[in-house]
Parts: C-alpha cells; sequence; structure tokens
C-alpha cells in the first residue's frame, strides 16, 4: 500500500494563521518536496536556481507555507531540507502579529548548534515569503538578510556546506530576558502566558488570557501596533545581533526574486 503523504496524514495541515495559539506549527521530521497538500520525497539537497531562505519560525510549518503560497495563488512545489546549522538562535520577535502570535525571530548565537529547515524558493515564492514578512514595505516587521559563512554554517545531510543563507530580522529587534540577552520562545502559549503576567500594559490591551490575547489580536491591526510600541516603551528590547548583515551585497539577489514586485501581502509573518 501506498504511503499517505498528505499534509493531514502527517499532521503537518495546521497553519498557525488559523490556529495562532499553535505557532510555530509543526515541522517536519526530515527533508521534503512541499506540492500542494503533500509532502513527498526529495531528490536532490541543492537548487542552484533558487534562493536558499532559513526559515526559524512558521515558515518551516507544511500547513503555514501552503497557507501563504495558497493565499497569492502560487502552487508550484517547495523543496524543504533538513539542515544543521551553526550560529543562528531563535528569539521572540518585538512585535504582535496580526495573524494573533508573537512570533520567533532568528538571533545572533556563535557556535550554537540546532536543526533548522532551508527552503529553496524560486523567484515567485520568494516575493510571497517576502511580501508576507513585510519585506518590501518601509514599515514591515522583517527584512531578509544574507548571512554569510563562515559566521553561520549551514549543512546539510551529505556533509556539504552552503556558503551562506537568507533569512528575515525583525526590524523591531526581540525580546531581552532581563538581563540584555535575547530571550527564547518556548512555544506560544506558554510565551503569551508569561507576557501576561509580567507586563501590566499587555493585559490592558490584549486581555488576561491567551485565548483572549490571540482573538483581540486577530481583529485589530491598530491594537497590535499599540502592543508592539508597548514592548519598546516597557524597555522589553534589545538588538538580535544579525542586525550587521542588512546591508549584505547579497540581498535581494537571488534568481531575481526580490527585485520582481511582490505579491500584495501583510507582513506579519
Amino acid at each position: 500500500m501506498e504511503e499517505d503523504r498528505t499534509l493531514r496524514a502527517l499532521g503537518l495541515e495546521k497553519a498557525p494563521r488559523e490556529h495562532p495559539l499553535l505557532y510555530p506549527g509543526a515541522w517536519p521530521r526530515d527533508s521534503g518536496l512541499l506540492n500542494g497538500d503533500r509532502l513527498l520525497p526529495l531528490d536532490r539537497l541543492v537548487h542552484e536556481d533558487r534562493a536558499p531562505v532559513l526559515a526559524v519560525g512558521s515558515n518551516a510549518c507544511p500547513g503555514q507555507l501552503r497557507h501563504k503560497m495558497a493565499e497569492s495563488g502560487v502552487v508550484t512545489p517547495v523543496p524543504m531540507v533538513r539542515a544543521r546549522v551553526t550560529g543562528v538562535g531563535i528569539g521572540v520577535s518585538a512585535h504582535v502579529s496580526r495573524m494573533g502570535y508573537v512570533s520567533h525571530s532568528p538571533v545572533r548565537a556563535p557556535g550554537a548548534v540546532r536543526e533548522l529547515f532551508l527552503l529553496w524558493l524560486d523567484a515567485r515564492q520568494l516575493a510571497v515569503i517576502d511580501a508576507s514578512e513585510g519585506v518590501p514595505r518601509p514599515d514591515g516587521n522583517f527584512r531578509r538578510v544574507w548571512l554569510p559563512a563562515p559566521d553561520v554554517r549551514v549543512e546539510l545531510a551529505d556533509g556539504s556546506a552552503l556558503p551562506g543563507a537568507y533569512a528575515y530580522v525583525n526590524r523591531h529587534g526581540v525580546l531581552h530576558d532581563g538581563a540584555g540577552a535575547p530571550r527564547t520562545h518556548p512555544g506560544q502559549r506558554a510565551l503569551l502566558t508569561d507576557l501576561l503576567v509580567d507586563v501590566p500594559g499587555l493585559r490592558e490591551l490584549f486581555g488576561v488570557s491567551p485565548e483572549e490575547f490571540c482573538a483581540r489580536a486577530r481583529a485589530d491591526p491598530l491594537l497590535c501596533a499599540r502592543g508592539t510600541r508597548l514592548f519598546a516603551e516597557e524597555g522589553l528590547v534589545t538588538a538580535c545581533g544579525l542586525e550587521r548583515y542588512a546591508g549584505s551585497s547579497r540581498y535581494g539577489r537571488p534568481g531575481t526574486g526580490a527585485s520582481s514586485t511582490p505579491p500584495p501581502g501583510r507582513g506579519h509573518g
């Protein structure tokens, strides 16, 4: 009997955009080719005609990725490659997403090693993800930067390493842990629970429970903007350490993706 490779069968179909407390969503166990509602085996790990983009949050969730692409009418397959990444950690974005969650954001983490997914995106796919992260807008939440080797090492399953990869760095910075270092993301429900206890102003804006936070954020973009400002006003924000790469000459160049006109997007991750 042929294996059922649908996202539903694999437990990967739910998109955090529709279920914000599930953020960042379920990640695959292995590399695969996202083709519609199926995750198929990959025939190779490197796609030289595409842009390599590190996914540190919901972009590594096939359900979320499918949702973003379908919303923009893009149906072409997306290679998702599991990679061993050195030098990048996962922090907490210093903004409230209009999708109802507080997202992951990459941070500089010299020597730290973790498993992340690398998306190989063609020009149109890259434009979709750029737009979803707010890259084309001056007030967007993220900018796409090139993280070069050896500062960041991206090693594939066959032992080969890439010369670098793109990542989406938060323009607002990241939340700190109280001692100035980037805070780690414990999962959406735990994070919102902690923030609502620790930051009284957030309770005034978003209520007392994670469910109420999500519902209010999804209903009011202006409220999300106020929440984002509150993070800064309360002194909760620090730099992620990757801002230095924003001026990289590789920024925006792969496969003409970022130079093409992006599709409409709200830029909230």
